[in-house]
């Protein structure tokens, strides 16, 4: 056998087990990557909508394969999409609230730093009873004496919903909500909990700038003592809870309301119902914008992953099969805007988070 045989012979299986293993993981350096498949981590919120996008995606695009898609919760899809670049770490995450200036700074650390921000549309926190429940309507300052740890400085005894409000009725407080990992449960701090307390405190306002750490241990601290029941990141176990206790109150994002109208009805807040057209107004108090993240580097690196995203700007707009599925469809200047992200791959300028 000559040398040049005997050193071909040596080399084979190097080269056959490079190429079965995609022995470079080019998705950190910008090329093919050495995975071919989407992956999406993050909100249970935008879980429905992210699938939708997925099934169009696979009908569109010959040989792609299925796009995986993990209900993590936004918090937790958050500190996976930003461990790292490569094939071992999401190309996506749902958020259904903002990504903050202290998350991207950890995303930098493990190189995450060219990010696209898509707003994909708009959501509502949806308080909802059972269609034989006892017909509520709340305000955020009944949510905050009812559900924050230590209303005015001291521990929450509230047992009834009359304890809070003495036209409220005399049912316990049972609320099923979200996880703390939750972007649901973020926004509910920040858009119910935090206005309630100001309501109620009025010695709280501007404290959410003086002080973040001290607002939040005071105003948008839960109670941990069962009157809010951490039912993890199944809306649908929520719906199941309602109605199988019709006195109890769920909370979730508006698209798991419509789909399921037949069974809850939403709660007003402050005298507004969660409707389509109060969220989209922002005339409803529990109204904020959903997000899709995209890894830059993972444009270039994840076949098909370029597609995907220009699948979801054309299923987004007003009368799409997102919007039929409980998506809110953001203003016209959002969505161009958004298209335009997507298409020039413009990434986030972290100045512009809080």
């Amino acid at each position: 056998m000559s040398r040049f045989v005997q050193a071909l012979a040596a080399m084979l299986p190097l080269a056959l087990a490079c190429g079965l293993a995609a022995c470079v993981d080019q998705a950190a350096g910008g090329g093919a990557g050495a995975r071919d498949q989407i992956r999406a981590v993050g909100s249970s919120t935008i879980y429905p909508f992210t699938t939708i996008v997925a099934e169009r995606f696979l009908a569109t695009v010959p040989h792609a394969r299925p796009p995986v898609i993990e209900s993590t919760g936004t918090g937790a899809g958050i500190r996976l999409f930003c461990a790292g670049v490569g094939a071992a770490h999401p190309d996506l995450v749902d958020a259904s609230r903002r990504l903050r200036r202290g998350e991207y700074a950890e995303c930098a650390r493990h190189g995450v730093d060219q990010i696209l921000e898509v707003q994909i549309g708009i959501d509502g926190i949806a308080f909802a009873e059972a269609l034989q429940g006892p017909g509520m309507a709340l305000t955020p300052a009944d949510i905050y004496r009812a559900l924050a740890a230590a209303p005015l400085g001291r521990r929450n005894t509230a047992r009834l919903w009359r304890d809070v409000n003495p036209a409220l009725p005399a049912i316990p407080i049972q609320v099923y909500g979200p996880p703390a990992t939750s972007g649901t449960r973020d926004a509910l701090a920040e858009l119910i909990l935090a206005k309630g307390c100001e309501a109620v405190e009025p010695d709280t306002l501007g404290m959410h700038q003086r002080d973040p750490n001290a607002f939040a241990t005071r105003c948008q601290r839960l109670r941990e003592d069962g009157a809010y029941v951490d039912a993890g990141e199944n809306d649908n176990l929520i719906v199941q809870k309602l109605r199988s206790n019709p006195n109890a109150l769920g909370i979730f994002g508006y698209g798991y309301l419509e789909q399921n109208a037949g069974v809850v009805r939403g709660i007003p807040l402050s005298g507004v119902a969660p409707t389509y057209a109060t969220i989209a107004s922002g005339a409803y108090p529990g109204a904020r914008p959903l997000f899709v993240y995209a890894k830059k580097a993972h444009l270039r690196a994840i076949p098909g992953l370029r597609a995907f995203l220009r699948q979801y700007s054309a299923l987004w707009s007003a009368g799409g099969p997102l919007v039929k599925r409980g998506l809110i469809a953001a203003p016209p200047a959002v969505q161009r805007r958004a298209a335009a992200i997507i298409a020039h791959e413009v990434a986030l300028d972290p100045r512009v988070l809080h």
